[in-house]
């Protein structure tokens, strides 16, 4: 029994030679076809490299090798057939890469493949049960034509799908195939190479797959259904892909990785990747135990890679890896409340607020003037200023840079209609935020101004506005933030009812009561104030329906009854 190796080589020929030694030294027979694109000289140079092992190693004709196209098949055939003519006791034929490294000592693969002389190693799957096709082409790639490069001929390549597509074009596939696609690395018995290479009908086959895109996905992978007698879905090789399709590269930290896999070869090794190339081919045939190869043992990690390589980690942007809008992983990192009207109702609502939830409480982070910090600092984590300008030329990066440099620790700020508005989409969308809105209430510091009262009303009116475009992004469907929302009249009936309501979402307690609440404004007289808007042609809905209550003329106001406060 022997095992001959059909090896691909089109770069890094060093790495080739040591592995065409190790492949010969374990009592394998090598075909090497190498790249026609691969220069005479550099060609020649790696054939005088392995010159003393001319028995055991033959080079077959040369094929021009651009990825998706005829010519990898055409190379793999003509290394095959001189594998199959030149050592008649091979009764296995494994194909593999000058990328590729064998993990395991050759003589486990020899025992692995003796033990099961009538199996072939090629991962075979119908087009309708294959989830990895990248690029929009699945069955439309044995029906369509495809005379041109993707890599480097990419706009007549997709202009001449779509017109083929236009008009309904599709070719014939030969009598008797079913198409199937798998990974381009498999390991057929002598029997089954040879009925395809030897097939009364290859002319026509060969025909066929030289405008299938990517036939060294699919050409053995169908054919091999034709005539072999056990076939083994999967490869024996480690081949894995990243989310374009690309392979994934291992390197010198990959070493414990690749050996939990058990497979017995892994492709694609880093030619610089010294300790694995050290560790790997050498004599030491305990660095392996002779396991079933079970790749999915590290699925596991690919996948996490593939999550943090496409998604990136929650509420972290990266210049290098800019997401498209609502492609991020998550809008911000963590949770964060946003209060609305909150310090124009109440005196010092941050301290009261910062005390009752431990909790970092800030001002109006985007108030026009100043970004106001908690404590007023003109710096804060992660080198935020407070300086606008610098905040305003990415507001929605400055919010998620605060709850970032800050994680672990809950962020809140105060929020209203005098503030920059560029946040106010965000905030409804993002999930972790929790807004809490007494609306109307920046009526209060109007109010409390004592200003010409036909400047308030137009300012009134711009201030409610704008408050009532940001209320129905918070009531719009696309809104995932948690949301609260009160007129000021609603508020101010049942106060600690809604500020309880409110810390225990913050702190996650719900047993611990509040005993006191913030001190609110003196609002006497605020209900004339409003009327008097009304008076004056603005319409103040957003406060709620709130009480007028004019002091009697001529009257002294009634004396209230005590009462005790327990």
């Amino acid at each position: 029994m022997s095992v001959g190796v059909v090896l691909l080589v089109h770069t890094a020929f060093d790495r080739a030679e040591q592995v065409v030694r190790h492949w010969v030294k374990g009592g394998c027979p090598v075909v090497i076809h190498v790249d026609k694109t691969v220069q005479r000289k550099t060609y020649e140079a790696f054939v005088a490299s392995v010159g003393d092992l001319s028995k055991q190693v033959k080079f077959c004709k040369r094929h021009k090798c651009e990825w998706g196209t005829w010519g990898i098949v055409a190379g793999t055939q003509s290394a095959a057939e001189m594998m199959l003519t030149n050592f008649k006791d091979v009764t296995h034929v494994y194909l593999a890469s000058g990328a590729c490294l064998p993990l395991r000592p050759i003589k486990e693969l020899r025992r692995y493949l003796e033990a099961r002389p009538r199996t072939d190693f090629i991962e075979s799957a119908t087009t309708a049960d294959v989830p990895w096709t990248v690029g929009g082409l699945d069955r439309e790639r044995f029906t369509l034509r495809f005379p041109f490069s993707w890599k480097t001929q990419r706009r007549l390549f997709d202009k001449y799908v779509a017109v083929q597509r236009k008009l309904r074009f599709r070719r014939k596939i030969p009598d008797g195939l079913v198409p199937h696609m798998g990974s381009q690395w498999w390991c057929l018995t002598r029997h089954t190479l040879s009925a395809i290479l030897q097939d009364p009908e290859r002319p026509v086959y060969d025909k066929y797959f030289k405008r299938v895109w990517i036939p060294d996905e699919s050409y053995f992978q169908t054919l091999a259904r034709q005539y072999s007698p056990k076939i083994e879905s999967r490869s024996l090789t480690l081949s894995k892909f990243d989310f374009q399709g690309k392979p994934h590269i291992f390197y010198d930290d990959h070493l414990q990785l690749l050996r939990r896999s058990d497979c017995f070869v892994a492709r694609k090794i880093w030619p610089h990747a010294n300790l694995l190339y050290q560790t790997f081919l050498n004599d030491d045939g305990t660095a392996m135990k002779g396991a079933e190869p079970n790749p999915g043992k590290i699925d596991r990690i690919f996948a996490k890679a593939v999550d943090r390589r496409t998604r990136g980690r929650p509420g972290l942007y990266m210049q290098s890896r800019w997401p498209n809008e609502d492609w991020e992983n998550g809008i911000t990192c963590a949770p964060y409340s946003v209060f609305q009207g909150f310090s124009e109702l109440f005196e010092d609502f941050e301290g009261w607020l910062a005390k009752h939830t431990g909790t970092r409480v800030h001002g109006h982070i985007y108030a026009p003037d100043k970004v106001q910090f908690d404590l007023q600092q003109s710096f804060f984590k992660g080198a935020l200023s407070d300086e606008p300008k610098l905040r305003d030329y990415n507001a929605q990066m400055f919010l998620t840079n605060l709850i970032w440099n800050t994680r672990g620790e809950r962020q809140s700020f105060q929020f209203g209609p005098m503030d920059t508005q560029d946040i106010s989409w965000m905030t409804a969308r993002d999930p972790n935020a929790q807004v809490s809105v007494i609306s109307g209430a920046w009526a209060v510091p109007l109010f409390q101004t004592n200003r010409n009262f036909a400047d308030l009303r137009i300012e009134a009116a711009e201030l409610q506005k704008i408050e009532n475009e940001h209320l129905n992004k918070l009531r719009g469907p696309y809104a995932k933030a948690r949301v609260r929302i009160w007129t000021m009249a609603e508020f101010i009936e049942s106060p600690m009812e809604a500020l309880q309501t409110i810390v225990d979402e913050m702190t996650g307690k719900t047993e611990r009561r509040l005993t006191e609440a913030p001190r609110m404004h003196d609002l006497t007289g605020f209900g004339q104030f409003l009327q008097n808007l009304k008076n004056q042609g603005m319409h103040p809905y957003l406060m709620g329906d709130f009480p007028v209550e004019p002091a009697p003329l001529n009257q002294a106001p009634r004396q209230r009854k005590p009462y005790l406060v327990r």
